[in-house]
């Protein structure tokens, strides 16, 4: 049997494409993402240990959040001392730069996904969800075969609905392959169902943001998001500099087909070939 690379997904910003955000930013974020970790299955002790080290040096008894880390919320309040926020946030970026995993994620950018797909999908925007967690998985697999390895998937649970469709996704794509157009995905050498067989070990599973996997998969996801706005962004660009992200590992022409997916960011700037539409 062929060991296994783990992936551990996360979600951010808006499900919902055309939902107005509360305010506008400056940096123009407003997205949707899926994302998180790869770890090789005989890694995941070495993350619990560091995870456990980290914990106990501050206290910290509750799951790390990164919304909570950002802003000095709820548990994290006590960030709002600056002495404080300087130890802790160095000993965190320590620790995240020394984790055998590898970042990994699909962003899509929602106002130019309803920009390009709004006359042809009309009331079923909702594929943006799907367009996100297909392509993720399939970068994730072509990873993991190139690393001799089958993957496991594992996503933080959101809901019933949500987790059914994430479980439905992935059995279409190993019934169908991917669900997008032929002609426009011909460039992308997409997986077939076949090899998506071969690769995907049983169904994705759900965990809490108990998990140390989960809240290391939440932790790295913000950077790969705002990353596509601004890659001067201090943890993106550490967590780059560390090649602790996927794209850090591939050749510069194969990031726009195997690495970080960056979708509908034209308005943004120019992210590579246009990706393919369901």
């Amino acid at each position: 049997m062929m060991s296994e690379i783990h992936l551990y997904i996360d979600d951010s910003g808006s499900r919902e494409p055309d939902k107005e955000p509360q305010q506008k930013r400056r940096d123009e974020m407003d997205y949707f993402a899926l994302g998180g970790i790869l770890i090789n299955e005989e890694d995941i002790d070495e993350l619990f240990t560091r995870h456990k080290e980290f914990c106990a040096t501050h206290g910290i008894t509750y799951p790390l959040h990164s919304w909570a880390i950002r802003g000095g919320r709820e548990n994290f309040g006590w960030l709002k001392k600056p002495e404080a926020a300087h130890a802790f946030l160095g000993d965190l970026e320590k620790m995240l730069t020394s984790l055998p995993v590898l970042g990994i994620a699909a962003v899509i950018d929602r106002p130019g996904y309803v920009a390009r797909y709004r006359d042809k999908y009309q009331d079923q925007l909702w594929f943006m969800c799907k367009t996100a967690y297909c392509i993720l998985i399939e970068r994730a697999a072509k990873y993991a075969r190139s690393q001799s390895r089958q993957l496991r998937i594992f996503y933080e649970r959101a809901g019933k609905a949500e987790d059914r469709d994430l479980i439905a996704y992935t059995r279409a794509l190993k019934k169908e392959g991917m669900p997008f157009d032929g002609g426009n995905s011909a460039g992308y050498q997409s997986l077939t169902a076949e090899q998506f067989r071969e690769t995907v070990r049983g169904e994705p599973r759900g965990r809490t943001k108990a998990t140390p996997m989960m809240q290391i998969a939440d932790l790295f996801l913000y950077p790969m998001a705002k990353g596509g706005y601004d890659p001067s962004y201090r943890p993106y660009r550490v967590l780059m500099e560390s090649k602790r992200l996927i794209d850090a590992h591939l050749p510069a022409e194969a990031v726009a087909t195997l690495g970080i997916k960056y979708s509908c960011f034209d308005r943004i700037k120019d992210k590579g070939p246009v990706e393919p539409s369901l």
